[in-house]
């Protein structure tokens, strides 16, 4: 079992940038692929990135690639979603997640999820 606790949400104007981070607890962090989703106000959640267990492969919403970019670091447990060019449409909760095996975009894929950290975009 992981548990997952996202940190660096706030508030930020358009076209800035803001770093969330996702601490795991857990020796198997690195078995797990790790994504993160988000969800707005009034909108389901959705999917926003995802880093296989090793890092070598990545997959992007086709609305956050150019914009956003996953790493992960194993040796600190740890998953990073950078934004950049932030758009008030970005404006959700950010959620980390994680699953076994390959990489997907489907919500009901993931059995752990994190608390969610706050993003508020301001035009």
């Amino acid at each position: 079992q992981v548990q997952l606790v996202e940190s660096g949400g706030g508030l930020v104007q358009a076209g800035g940038s803001l770093r969330l981070s996702c601490a795991a607890s857990g020796r198997t962090f690195r078995s797990y692929t790790m994504g993160w989703f988000r969800q707005a106000p009034g909108k389901e959640r959705e999917f926003v990135s995802a880093i296989s267990a090793t890092g070598g492969s990545t997959f992007y919403a086709d609305s956050m690639k150019g914009r956003f970019t996953i790493s992960r670091d194993n040796a600190k447990n740890t998953v990073s979603l950078q934004m950049n060019s932030l758009k008030p449409e970005d404006t959700a909760v950010y959620y980390c997640a994680a699953k076994t095996s390959a990489l997907s975009k489907v919500i009901s894929d993931y059995n752990y999820w994190g608390q969610g950290t706050q993003v508020t975009v301001s035009s």
